[in-house]
């Protein structure tokens, strides 16, 4: 009986929220003023059309792009259309990869058609990508993290019920190609301000108990991103993506909201079984990926805060070579810590301090590997803008920092970070997921170099023009550390400066 309750209040509000959300007239001015204080989530600075839908929430969380497609074309109810372009301006000055020399700037354009058919409880839906990275040549270090030209990133089908058998129980499953978004996005993420985004084929599971708890299960083989060599990718060459059924990745996670205090939590167990493919060849990664997270979301005149901690272990060889058959025994683990508070006044500021630690190899030489591995994770949000720059990643560093958030007005936020890096551990590179066969990675197997790679300032502001529209610029600096100076084959001494501007157009 309580769980009918909830699920008619839930109903009841979403249908309250979609009347007011859509400017609906009522017949009297609290109806009018409630719509004009109607507020949504911030969409990311990336292609989402595909995700502002929720089959079992309701799909007033995002705003409606004034300009659409749909309107445009007066397609009927049933489907849902979307089209999206990003292009973005970078440029880096001052090299800080191993034996790089100078500066070097891209355009990166990323386009994206999204269709899908509603059906009753049944969905039908595809994604096709067009990433390019234009005005690029052969000493930018182009990989298809940046271009993937012409390919589907999803195509699926999908059934859900938000009350399965009266239970007061949502349940969804979509089978087929798809992308993945998964808790704190350290570790299954679809990518934001990359210019490629993973994508999965696979079945994923989701039970939702509606404030309460909801749980995520899923099996699947990653899809790897063709070509793989700069050459093709230079020439914008066209390769369907395939995916690697040598390889599975599956896991489950559960969210449970407010334990107490606001305080949600979440607790998931990955897993990966890599096997490598005749075009792309890997390191044979096994592993298990535990974790646990609790979590205050941000609101006005409270403190907030985040405490993950990962854990990580099996085997994984040194390197992608065929002749290479060594299983290393994988030991590793990851901490995130940040409290912030919000400042209940005009530009509602909150400041927040944070902390990473992500475990490193101790001893290049022995038969253990202790770097932590990000999976498929995004890091652009904690770490400083990707791209062509993306200087740190989600292992082998100890990192602490603080960042402030204003908003002078609804439309308009800006952001300034600071933090400082230092490697875990001194004799494990700086980057990448693998120190072997990197020849762009910085790595002193002595120690004798140090650990302070630097400390990195960032400034970035973001103008929503309206709800289709919208514009981002940032600017970070390095100041390098004695590591980034003085290892091996380190570039010229100079500190690093990475600029972008970039537009969104939502259609």
């Amino acid at each position: 009986m309580k769980r009918r309750k909830r699920l008619a209040a839930a109903v009841t509000s979403h249908a309250l929220n979609l009347i007011i959300g859509g400017g609906l007239y009522m017949g009297n001015s609290d109806a009018i003023q409630a719509a004009e204080k109607k507020t949504y989530t911030r969409v990311p600075f990336a292609a989402f059309s595909s995700q502002m839908q929720d089959a079992l929430l309701g799909s007033d969380k995002y705003e409606k792009p004034v300009w659409n497609l749909h309107d445009a074309l007066k397609l009927p109810e049933w489907l849902s259309v979307s089209l999206e372009q990003r292009t973005r301006y970078e440029t880096v000055g001052g090299p800080f990869k191993a034996g790089s020399k100078g500066g070097d700037q891209q355009i990166p354009l990323q386009t994206t058609l999204w269709l899908q058919a509603h059906l009753g409880s049944f969905r039908l839906g595809t994604e096709f990508m067009d990433a390019r990275a234009l005005n690029s040549d052969s000493g930018t270090g182009v990989n298809n993290t940046m271009s993937d030209t012409w390919d589907f990133i999803q195509g699926y089908a999908a059934w859900s019920d938000q009350n399965v058998l009266y239970s007061g129980i949502g349940a969804e499953v979509v089978a087929g190609r798809q992308t993945l978004n998964l808790g704190s996005r350290r570790l299954v993420a679809r990518n934001a301000m990359r210019n490629t985004i993973n994508s999965f084929t696979g079945v994923k599971l989701r039970l939702l108990d509606y404030g309460n708890w909801q749980f995520n299960g899923f099996i699947s083989t990653p899809v790897n991103r063709l070509p793989t060599s700069s050459t093709a990718l230079l020439d914008n060459e066209q390769v369907f993506d395939r995916e690697n059924t040598r390889t599975w990745f599956s896991g489950g996670l559960l969210e449970l909201y407010d334990l107490g205090w606001n305080i949600n939590s979440e607790v998931y167990l990955y897993h990966l079984d890599e096997g490598s493919s005749t075009s792309v060849p890997t390191r044979h990664r096994r592993y298990f990926t535990p974790g646990m997270r609790f979590y205050i979301k941000p609101a006005k005149a409270e403190f907030d805060f985040q405490l993950e901690t990962i854990g990580q272990f099996g085997t994984v060889r040194a390197s992608t070579a065929a002749k290479d058959s060594r299983n290393l025994n994988h030991t590793a683990w990851y901490q995130h810590a940040d409290v912030g508070y919000t400042i209940d006044m005009p530009w509602s500021p909150r400041l927040a301090f944070e902390y990473d630690y992500a475990s490193g190899d101790q001893n290049p030489n022995d038969n253990k590997d202790q770097r932590f591995d990000t999976l498929f994770g995004a890091r652009r949000f904690e770490f400083g803008p990707t791209g062509i720059y993306g200087a740190f990643s989600r292992a082998n560093i100890n990192t602490p920092g603080f960042r402030i958030n204003v908003s002078p007005r609804s439309d308009v936020q800006a952001s300034l970070s600071h933090r400082v890096f230092w490697l875990a551990e001194a004799k494990d590179c700086w980057g990448g997921t693998t120190c072997s066969g990197n020849s762009l990675i910085l790595r002193d197997p002595t120690g004798r170099s140090g650990n302070n790679l630097g400390q990195q300032l960032e400034l970035t502001a973001r103008w929503d023009f309206n709800s289709s529209l919208n514009f981002e610029t940032g600017w970070a600096h390095l100041f390098k550390g004695s590591f980034a100076k003085n290892a091996p084959r380190a570039p010229a001494p100079v500190d690093v400066d990475y600029f972008y501007v970039q537009s969104m157009l939502r259609f």
